[in-house]
């Protein structure tokens, strides 16, 4: 049954890789949907599939059966309306080409005139503040400013839907942080759908409205846990509340049973880390 409110739906998804006289099978009949303009984080066991799933949803990676679906339309290949922030962003970034142009390139291919390519650019690149490094190369760059070029790049794409595979796993904590609250800052001034993926419990219980715990391969949904905080977060007070130690003890133990192999049925509900029954988000989490 479709959801109304849904930009991104996953309908029994699978993904079995063939070949070398054996058959591995990395995601079994995944579910899940996220609405629009909301923040999802996944998290899951090493190996769980994490990676495999999120490019088989941005349509870079055939899946075996199940559907994925963009504001209704079924993905059969890389739809117009999504853009994707990897981990790896040096090898996502042209070396020869100036911040600017990297930002400009998908823009060209999108089919935009030079005039609206760079009003856009030049927004992206204050939105990430980069302004100041436009003409500058991605290798004179460091690796935090160099994942802000890729993070405005997808900014100025003007997706409907974001995912982030690890982002921010190859940057110091300090940048981390700062990322972090970039990718929220984005998230509520543009109203974007943003799925991301993270292997940091804590920076999923920081960034999300709801983190997806997945199980060991085969890969389902172990449980969807709800993230009950404010709309407004910060780095010190936010990580130090009771509510963000409830949650991550949850997701954290959540991800401690996946990796004994324990599926959705063997894991009981924890109702302190829920909201009351009937409770709707507070208006202050909701995407601007």
């Amino acid at each position: 049954m479709a959801h109304p409110t849904a930009a991104l739906e996953v309908t029994g998804l699978a993904k079995t890789y063939r070949g070398h006289g054996r058959d591995v099978e990395a995601i079994r009949e995944l579910t899940f949907h996220v609405d629009r303009g909301e923040f999802v984080c996944i998290v899951g066991p090493s190996g769980a599939g994490k990676t495999t799933l999120l490019r088989c949803i941005a349509g870079l990676l055939d899946s075996s059966s199940g559907r994925v679906t963009l504001d209704g339309t079924p993905v059969t290949g890389p739809p117009a309306g999504m853009a994707v922030v990897f981990q790896e962003y040096g090898r996502s970034l042209f070396p020869w080409l100036t911040v600017r142009k990297n930002i400009e390139l998908p823009l060209k291919e999108k089919g935009l005139v030079r005039a609206e390519r760079t009003t856009k650019v030049d927004a992206a690149l204050a939105a990430v503040g980069l302004t100041e490094s436009a003409d500058a190369h991605p290798w004179q760059l460091s690796g935090g400013m160099q994942q802000r070029v890729a993070i405005a790049r997808a900014v100025a794409y003007e997706p409907t839907v974001l995912l982030m595979d690890e982002p921010f796993a190859a940057v110091d904590a300090q940048t981390r942080a700062d990322l972090e609250d970039l990718v929220r800052s984005l998230w509520r001034q543009l109203g974007v759908t943003v799925l991301f993926v993270t292997h940091d419990i804590d920076e999923s219980v920081y960034l999300g409205q709801r983190v997806l715990v997945l199980s060991n391969r085969p890969t389902v949904v172990l449980e969807d846990v709800r993230v009950d905080l404010p709309g407004e977060r910060d780095q010190l007070r936010t990580r130090s509340s009771q509510r963000f130690t409830d949650t991550r003890t949850r997701v954290y133990e959540l991800v401690q049973r996946a990796k004994k192999g324990e599926r959705p049925e063997t894991v009981p509900e924890l109702s302190a880390v829920r909201p009351p029954a009937g409770r709707p988000p507070a208006p202050s989490d909701r995407a601007r």
